[in-house]
Protein backbone atom coordinates (compact mmCIF):
# COMPACT_ATOMS: atom_id res chain seq x y z
CA UNK A 1 0.00 0.00 0.00
CA UNK A 2 0.81 3.81 0.95
CA UNK A 3 4.73 4.41 1.06
CA UNK A 4 4.73 8.08 0.73
CA UNK A 5 6.37 8.96 3.90
CA UNK A 6 9.15 6.14 3.30
CA UNK A 7 9.96 7.52 -0.28
CA UNK A 8 11.01 11.28 1.12
CA UNK A 9 13.70 9.45 2.97
CA UNK A 10 15.42 6.57 0.31
CA UNK A 11 17.41 8.80 -1.11
CA UNK A 12 19.25 9.20 1.97
CA UNK A 13 18.83 5.62 3.12
CA UNK A 14 20.29 3.82 -0.27
CA UNK A 15 23.90 4.75 0.35
CA UNK A 16 23.95 2.44 3.73
CA UNK A 17 22.02 -0.26 2.38
CA UNK A 18 23.52 -3.84 3.04
CA UNK A 19 24.86 -5.56 0.09
CA UNK A 20 24.54 -9.34 -0.23
CA UNK A 21 21.01 -9.67 1.35
CA UNK A 22 19.91 -13.54 1.37
CA UNK A 23 18.03 -14.21 -1.23
CA UNK A 24 14.63 -15.71 -1.26
CA UNK A 25 14.32 -19.49 -2.76
CA UNK A 26 11.48 -19.18 -5.16
CA UNK A 27 8.72 -21.56 -4.32
CA UNK A 28 8.08 -24.56 -6.88
CA UNK A 29 4.60 -23.96 -9.11
CA UNK A 30 1.77 -25.85 -8.47
CA UNK A 31 0.90 -29.19 -10.12
CA UNK A 32 -0.59 -28.20 -13.45
CA UNK A 33 0.88 -24.84 -13.37
CA UNK A 34 0.40 -23.49 -16.62
CA UNK A 35 3.24 -22.29 -19.21
CA UNK A 36 3.74 -18.34 -19.31
CA UNK A 37 4.74 -16.83 -21.83
CA UNK A 38 4.81 -13.00 -20.79
CA UNK A 39 3.74 -11.83 -17.44
CA UNK A 40 3.20 -8.33 -16.15
CA UNK A 41 2.49 -7.36 -12.67
CA UNK A 42 0.58 -4.46 -11.56
CA UNK A 43 -0.07 -2.74 -8.14
CA UNK A 44 0.87 -0.89 -5.07
CA UNK A 45 3.74 -1.56 -2.57
CA UNK A 46 2.16 -4.73 -0.74
CA UNK A 47 2.51 -6.12 -4.39
CA UNK A 48 6.31 -4.46 -5.00
CA UNK A 49 6.80 -6.18 -1.33
CA UNK A 50 8.35 -2.63 -0.77
CA UNK A 51 11.34 -3.07 1.46
CA UNK A 52 14.64 -0.62 1.90
CA UNK A 53 17.08 -3.22 2.36
CA UNK A 54 16.33 -5.23 -0.94
CA UNK A 55 15.58 -2.60 -3.52
CA UNK A 56 15.75 -3.14 -7.59
CA UNK A 57 15.74 -1.01 -10.04
CA UNK A 58 15.55 -3.38 -12.96
CA UNK A 59 11.99 -1.99 -13.22
CA UNK A 60 11.30 1.02 -11.37
CA UNK A 61 12.67 3.89 -9.96
CA UNK A 62 14.25 3.46 -6.81
CA UNK A 63 10.91 5.61 -5.04
CA UNK A 64 8.76 2.03 -5.89
CA UNK A 65 11.03 0.32 -2.94
CA UNK A 66 10.15 -2.71 -5.20
CA UNK A 67 11.73 -5.87 -3.77
CA UNK A 68 14.29 -8.07 -5.77
CA UNK A 69 12.43 -10.78 -4.04
CA UNK A 70 8.78 -9.82 -4.15
CA UNK A 71 5.79 -12.12 -4.85
CA UNK A 72 5.70 -11.30 -8.84
CA UNK A 73 9.85 -12.01 -9.33
CA UNK A 74 9.30 -15.20 -7.44
CA UNK A 75 6.55 -16.44 -9.77
CA UNK A 76 8.35 -15.32 -13.09
CA UNK A 77 11.54 -17.27 -12.14
CA UNK A 78 9.11 -20.54 -10.60
CA UNK A 79 7.68 -20.25 -14.01
CA UNK A 80 10.73 -19.70 -15.67
CA UNK A 81 8.74 -17.12 -17.46
CA UNK A 82 10.73 -15.42 -20.50
CA UNK A 83 9.18 -12.01 -20.71
CA UNK A 84 8.44 -10.84 -17.12
CA UNK A 85 7.73 -6.94 -16.43
CA UNK A 86 7.12 -5.66 -12.96
CA UNK A 87 5.47 -2.23 -13.15
CA UNK A 88 4.78 -2.91 -9.32
CA UNK A 89 5.07 0.96 -6.87
CA UNK A 90 4.96 1.88 -3.22
CA UNK A 91 1.72 4.46 -3.26
CA UNK A 92 -0.20 3.76 -6.55
CA UNK A 93 -3.54 4.17 -6.89
CA UNK A 94 -5.60 3.11 -10.00
CA UNK A 95 -4.91 6.24 -11.74
CA UNK A 96 -1.72 5.26 -12.19
CA UNK A 97 -2.56 2.47 -14.13
CA UNK A 98 -2.98 4.68 -16.72
CA UNK A 99 -0.75 7.84 -15.42
CA UNK A 100 2.90 8.18 -15.43
CA UNK A 101 3.41 7.84 -11.30
CA UNK A 102 5.52 10.87 -9.52
CA UNK A 103 8.30 10.12 -7.23
CA UNK A 104 10.35 12.01 -5.19
CA UNK A 105 13.42 10.55 -7.77
CA UNK A 106 11.82 9.93 -10.63
CA UNK A 107 8.52 8.62 -12.83
CA UNK A 108 7.58 5.00 -12.72
CA UNK A 109 5.70 5.01 -16.23
CA UNK A 110 1.99 4.34 -16.52
CA UNK A 111 2.01 0.80 -15.35
CA UNK A 112 -0.57 -0.33 -18.49
CA UNK A 113 2.45 0.38 -20.56
CA UNK A 114 4.54 -2.60 -19.66
CA UNK A 115 0.73 -4.63 -21.43
CA UNK A 116 0.90 -5.88 -24.62
CA UNK A 117 -1.78 -7.83 -26.45
CA UNK A 118 0.93 -10.82 -26.22
CA UNK A 119 0.52 -10.48 -21.97
CA UNK A 120 -0.74 -14.13 -21.03
CA UNK A 121 -0.68 -13.86 -16.97
CA UNK A 122 -1.56 -10.06 -15.39
CA UNK A 123 -1.07 -9.91 -11.47
CA UNK A 124 -2.72 -7.28 -9.73
CA UNK A 125 -2.65 -5.47 -6.35
CA UNK A 126 -4.65 -2.47 -5.76
CA UNK A 127 -6.86 -0.40 -3.95
CA UNK A 128 -5.24 -0.12 -0.58
CA UNK A 129 -4.51 3.37 -1.50
CA UNK A 130 -7.33 4.43 -3.32
CA UNK A 131 -9.50 3.77 -0.33
CA UNK A 132 -6.68 5.70 2.21
CA UNK A 133 -6.27 2.61 4.59
CA UNK A 134 -2.80 2.64 4.14
CA UNK A 135 -1.95 6.07 4.47
CA UNK A 136 -4.44 6.01 7.89
CA UNK A 137 -2.56 3.56 9.93
CA UNK A 138 -0.09 5.96 11.00
CA UNK A 139 -2.97 8.44 11.95
CA UNK A 140 -3.35 6.15 14.45
CA UNK A 141 -0.40 6.35 16.19
CA UNK A 142 -0.89 7.17 20.06
CA UNK A 143 0.73 7.31 23.09
CA UNK A 144 -1.78 7.26 25.53
CA UNK A 145 -3.13 3.58 24.72
CA UNK A 146 -7.07 4.82 25.96
CA UNK A 147 -6.65 7.14 23.12
CA UNK A 148 -8.03 6.16 19.93
CA UNK A 149 -7.65 8.78 16.95
CA UNK A 150 -8.61 7.05 14.12
CA UNK A 151 -11.76 5.85 15.54
CA UNK A 152 -13.11 9.14 16.84
CA UNK A 153 -11.73 10.62 13.09
CA UNK A 154 -13.05 8.04 11.05
CA UNK A 155 -16.81 6.97 12.50
CA UNK A 156 -19.26 9.89 13.59
CA UNK A 157 -22.19 9.56 13.98
CA UNK A 158 -22.25 6.10 13.15
CA UNK A 159 -21.20 6.79 10.01
CA UNK A 160 -17.59 4.93 8.84
CA UNK A 161 -15.67 7.02 6.28
CA UNK A 162 -12.91 4.31 5.61
CA UNK A 163 -15.70 1.59 4.81
CA UNK A 164 -17.52 4.36 2.40
CA UNK A 165 -14.04 4.72 1.35
CA UNK A 166 -13.77 0.53 0.72
CA UNK A 167 -16.85 1.08 -0.97
CA UNK A 168 -16.26 3.53 -3.28
CA UNK A 169 -13.07 2.08 -4.63
CA UNK A 170 -14.60 -1.15 -5.86
CA UNK A 171 -15.63 0.75 -9.18
CA UNK A 172 -12.23 1.58 -9.76
CA UNK A 173 -10.89 -1.56 -9.27
CA UNK A 174 -13.07 -3.18 -11.67
CA UNK A 175 -12.45 -0.60 -14.18
CA UNK A 176 -8.76 -1.39 -13.55
CA UNK A 177 -9.12 -4.79 -14.93
CA UNK A 178 -11.75 -3.79 -17.35
CA UNK A 179 -8.71 -2.21 -18.93
CA UNK A 180 -6.40 -4.79 -18.55
CA UNK A 181 -8.21 -6.77 -20.55
CA UNK A 182 -8.56 -3.75 -23.31
CA UNK A 183 -4.74 -3.90 -23.44
CA UNK A 184 -3.92 -7.50 -22.57
CA UNK A 185 -7.04 -10.00 -24.53
CA UNK A 186 -5.72 -12.72 -23.96
CA UNK A 187 -4.06 -12.44 -20.18
CA UNK A 188 -5.27 -14.76 -17.47
CA UNK A 189 -5.99 -12.12 -14.72
CA UNK A 190 -5.76 -12.77 -10.47
CA UNK A 191 -6.54 -10.56 -7.91
CA UNK A 192 -5.04 -10.17 -4.91
CA UNK A 193 -5.78 -9.16 -1.83
CA UNK A 194 -4.07 -7.69 1.15
CA UNK A 195 -3.55 -10.42 4.12
CA UNK A 196 -3.91 -9.69 7.69
CA UNK A 197 -1.13 -6.97 8.78
CA UNK A 198 -3.40 -6.34 12.48
CA UNK A 199 -5.26 -9.03 14.27
CA UNK A 200 -8.77 -8.44 15.16
CA UNK A 201 -7.92 -9.20 18.97
CA UNK A 202 -6.38 -5.99 19.44
CA UNK A 203 -2.85 -4.12 18.75
CA UNK A 204 0.56 -4.82 21.13
CA UNK A 205 0.76 -1.43 22.47
CA UNK A 206 3.54 -0.16 23.27
CA UNK A 207 5.56 -2.00 20.57
CA UNK A 208 3.19 -0.73 17.76
CA UNK A 209 1.68 2.24 19.72
CA UNK A 210 -1.74 1.98 18.49
CA UNK A 211 -4.74 1.69 20.82
CA UNK A 212 -6.83 -2.01 20.64
CA UNK A 213 -9.88 -0.21 19.65
CA UNK A 214 -7.90 1.07 16.94
CA UNK A 215 -6.11 -2.24 16.07
CA UNK A 216 -9.57 -3.90 15.98
CA UNK A 217 -11.19 -1.10 13.94
CA UNK A 218 -7.73 -1.65 11.57
CA UNK A 219 -8.31 -5.25 11.33
CA UNK A 220 -11.81 -5.19 10.65
CA UNK A 221 -11.15 -2.53 7.75
CA UNK A 222 -9.02 -4.99 6.00
CA UNK A 223 -11.62 -7.53 5.89
CA UNK A 224 -13.69 -5.27 4.46
CA UNK A 225 -11.04 -4.59 2.20
CA UNK A 226 -10.88 -8.45 1.54
CA UNK A 227 -14.71 -8.93 0.81
CA UNK A 228 -14.74 -5.88 -1.60
CA UNK A 229 -11.84 -7.37 -3.80
CA UNK A 230 -13.34 -10.79 -3.72
CA UNK A 231 -16.36 -9.85 -4.92
CA UNK A 232 -14.95 -7.74 -7.56
CA UNK A 233 -13.34 -10.76 -8.76
CA UNK A 234 -16.69 -12.64 -8.86
CA UNK A 235 -18.41 -9.99 -10.51
CA UNK A 236 -15.46 -9.12 -12.91
CA UNK A 237 -14.69 -12.65 -13.60
CA UNK A 238 -11.04 -12.81 -12.67
CA UNK A 239 -9.52 -15.08 -10.33
CA UNK A 240 -9.03 -14.10 -6.86
CA UNK A 241 -6.01 -14.74 -4.77
CA UNK A 242 -7.30 -14.81 -1.47
CA UNK A 243 -4.07 -14.29 0.98
CA UNK A 244 -5.80 -13.14 3.50
CA UNK A 245 -7.41 -16.58 4.48
CA UNK A 246 -4.56 -18.59 5.90
CA UNK A 247 -2.52 -15.21 7.56
CA UNK A 248 -3.95 -15.46 10.44
CA UNK A 249 -1.46 -15.16 13.44
CA UNK A 250 1.37 -13.74 10.81
CA UNK A 251 0.57 -9.75 11.61
CA UNK A 252 2.60 -6.61 13.01
CA UNK A 253 2.63 -8.09 16.44
CA UNK A 254 3.99 -11.42 16.13
CA UNK A 255 7.21 -11.99 16.80
CA UNK A 256 10.41 -12.38 14.27
CA UNK A 257 10.34 -15.36 11.91
CA UNK A 258 6.31 -15.32 12.92
CA UNK A 259 5.34 -12.13 11.42
CA UNK A 260 4.54 -11.71 7.85
CA UNK A 261 3.70 -7.77 8.24
CA UNK A 262 6.43 -5.25 9.87
CA UNK A 263 5.37 -3.13 12.50
CA UNK A 264 6.13 1.02 13.56
CA UNK A 265 9.85 0.50 13.51
CA UNK A 266 11.83 0.49 10.11
CA UNK A 267 13.52 -2.63 10.67
CA UNK A 268 12.99 -6.51 9.89
CA UNK A 269 13.93 -9.48 10.79
CA UNK A 270 13.19 -11.27 7.14
CA UNK A 271 15.75 -10.13 6.48
CA UNK A 272 17.78 -8.18 8.24
CA UNK A 273 17.57 -4.86 7.58
CA UNK A 274 15.81 -1.78 6.78
CA UNK A 275 12.03 -2.20 6.23
CA UNK A 276 8.96 -0.37 4.97
CA UNK A 277 6.77 -0.22 8.05
CA UNK A 278 3.10 -2.03 7.93
CA UNK A 279 4.73 -3.87 4.71
CA UNK A 280 4.74 -7.52 3.82
CA UNK A 281 8.90 -8.31 5.12
CA UNK A 282 10.12 -11.68 2.69
CA UNK A 283 8.10 -14.23 4.60
CA UNK A 284 4.77 -12.18 3.37
CA UNK A 285 6.33 -12.48 -0.02
CA UNK A 286 7.33 -15.80 0.28
CA UNK A 287 3.22 -16.52 1.01
CA UNK A 288 1.97 -14.33 -1.28
CA UNK A 289 3.86 -16.08 -4.08
CA UNK A 290 2.73 -19.78 -2.80
CA UNK A 291 -0.72 -18.62 -2.98
CA UNK A 292 -0.37 -17.19 -6.51
CA UNK A 293 1.17 -20.65 -7.72
CA UNK A 294 -1.63 -22.69 -5.95
CA UNK A 295 -3.95 -20.69 -7.82
CA UNK A 296 -2.48 -20.98 -10.98
CA UNK A 297 -1.82 -24.68 -10.28
CA UNK A 298 -5.56 -25.66 -9.11
CA UNK A 299 -7.08 -23.30 -11.41
CA UNK A 300 -5.71 -24.72 -14.29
Amino acid sequence: MKTSRALLTVAALVAVLPAGAAQAEPPSPGTGAPAVDEYVALGDSWAADATLSQLTTAFTPVPCVQSVHNYAKQVAAALAVPVFRDATCGGAVTADMTRPQHTPLGDNAPQFDRLTESTDLVTLEIGGNDADLAAIVTDCITFDPAVSPCLNDMVVGGVDRMSQNIAGTEPRVAATIAGIRGRAPHARILLLDYFEGIGLDGGCWPEIPISDPDAVWLGQKLIELHDMLGRVAADTGVEFVDTYDGSDGHDACKPVGTRWVEGLLPYSGNPIGLAVPFHPNQLGADYQARRVLETLGRMA
